[in-house]
């Protein structure tokens, strides 16, 4: 077991390296200049390639991303251009909120997907499946900034239930960090409770089908310990897998609904620092993420072996 974790931690790797390939040159590629952002219009080509110089941007290509890349392995991420702080400060001001979006979503998305998908599997072919399927079709198709706006007008406007934006941090109370972001939670839990909820109806229906299910009715055990000990657990290897994926994407793709109510989160210090061409934020942001990603990935993959002991022996 020990062998297989290092090695999977090692396949890691050449994701990372083309990872930060890929934006590093797509950042640097892309027209824009941050000299000519810090020092406005007004200022001279002379001023900007005497800025350019001094941050360091003059140099090849390969020598800066060989620089970064230097530090990073050091545990630094450079310092940002703007905010005048290094960009390790700037992410962990920023990944709190983020964070507990993600978690909040994943949440409501596991709360309603895994009832509902278990109930359409049961009763499949009746009206419940019908609506509970159509409902996760209709979940799919509708975009989490859409039914964000939505929850913003119906829920904080007009029931003014909640607030329309805004965020205050878990040392502020409980309740006082959750109410700003259960709107939020619910536009994005929502849209990936849509995909866990076909996926944990497929995977049942596969395993309701099986004959140790057939014989453990036939032995006459009631059948909720029949669907709940013996079909959801044999079934969940592929649900745990749609939601490691699923919460890897809550934490990459927050940034619209960060943007829309008002989060400091990392979507909203990256669109920031895309707007300024902060090139050492954008960098920073992008790696932590793409590390956050693959590890929660890894994470998912370890846990197998605790659902399934079948794996458990395919790694020995």
């Amino acid at each position: 077991m020990l062998a297989y974790i290092i090695k999977r931690i090692l396949s890691l790797i050449p994701v990372l390296a083309v990872v930060t390939i890929a934006i590093f040159l797509i950042i640097h590629i892309t027209p824009g200049n941050p000299a000519a952002a810090i020092l406005g219009i007004e200022a001279s080509q002379e001023e900007i390639e005497q800025l350019n110089q001094d941050l360091g941007l003059d140099r090849p290509l390969l020598e800066q991303y060989t620089s970064w890349v230097a530090h990073v392995f050091k545990g630094d991420l450079g310092d940002s251009i703007f905010m005048d702080q290094p960009v390790s400060e700037a992410i962990a001001e920023h990944i709190s909120p983020t964070l507990s979006l993600a978690i909040l979503a994943q949440v409501i998305a596991i709360i309603l997907a895994i009832p509902f998908g278990m109930i359409a599997a049961y009763k499949r072919g009746s009206v419940a499946d019908y609506s509970l399927m159509g409902l996760s079709l209709l979940g799919m198709a509708v975009p989490s900034f859409l039914l964000g706006l939505f929850l913003m007008l119906f829920v904080g406007v007009k029931l003014q239930w909640l607030p329309v934006a805004g965020y205050e941090p878990l040392s502020s109370g409980l309740w006082e960090h959750m109410k700003y972001l259960i709107l939020p939670g619910i536009s994005l839990g929502t849209i990936q409770a849509a995909l866990i909820t076909r996926m944990t109806r497929s995977s049942m229906l596969e395993v309701l089908n099986l004959n140790f299910i057939k014989t453990a009715r036939s032995k006459g055990l009631h059948e909720m310990k029949v669907l709940f000990k013996h079909a959801f657990r044999s079934a969940f290897l592929p649900i745990l897998t749609v939601i490691g994926q699923t919460f890897g994407t809550l934490v990459t793709g927050a940034v619209v609904v960060e943007a829309i109510f008002n989060i400091p989160g990392l979507g909203q210090l990256i669109l920031n620092s895309i707007a300024r061409r902060d090139f050492a934020v954008i960098q920073g942001v992008v790696l932590v993420v793409t590390l956050m990603y693959v590890t929660i990935n890894l994470v998912i993959d370890l846990l197998y072996g605790a659902v399934d002991p079948r794996v458990r022996l395919e790694r020995k």
